[in-house]
């Protein structure tokens, strides 16, 4: 499971996840990406099962790339227990999500296996995403400008 070696501090404010991803947008090693479409937290869990889920599909060909890391740890308190004293211990760390952020890059495969191993890996995650190509995030950027 990712989570980081050390921090600087044990305990996260829970923060916010409004606008656009300024950085991580483009598809920058592989040919083929996920995009995630709506703002999210992603736990270190499900990235794992999304990677599994595709490494198994491509028969461990090609090469992924997780562009996305959980540093933000999330607390919780026990069940059945009284308000107050304090704020629970760190269950599980997340990565914070906001739309357009390419999630992870496959390369090294054909178009159609990517695409299937790509929606596979949706499928393990809690936000709606989509699939695009390095064509396809080039050729927007160039409309834009």
């Amino acid at each position: 499971m990712l989570m980081p070696k050390r921090v600087k501090r044990r305990k996260q404010f829970r923060g916010s996840m409004a606008g656009k991803a300024l950085r991580g947008n483009k598809i920058s090693y592989g040919d083929f990406g996920l995009v995630a479409t709506e703002p999210c937290w992603i736990k270190a869990n499900q990235i794992e099962a999304a990677r599994v889920a595709m490494t198994r599909y491509i028969k461990r060909g090609g090469k992924v790339w997780i562009k996305i890391f959980p540093d933000k740890p999330i607390t919780a308190k026990p069940a059945e227990t009284r308000m107050g004293s304090g704020k629970g211990t760190v269950e599980y760390w997340v990565s914070v999500v906001k739309p357009g952020r390419v999630l992870f890059e496959l390369a090294g495969v054909p178009e159609e296996v990517a695409r299937e191993a790509l929606r596979l890996a949706m499928h393990k995650l809690p936000c709606k995403c989509k699939i695009v190509s390095r064509a396809d995030l080039e050729g927007g950027d160039n409309s834009e400008n």
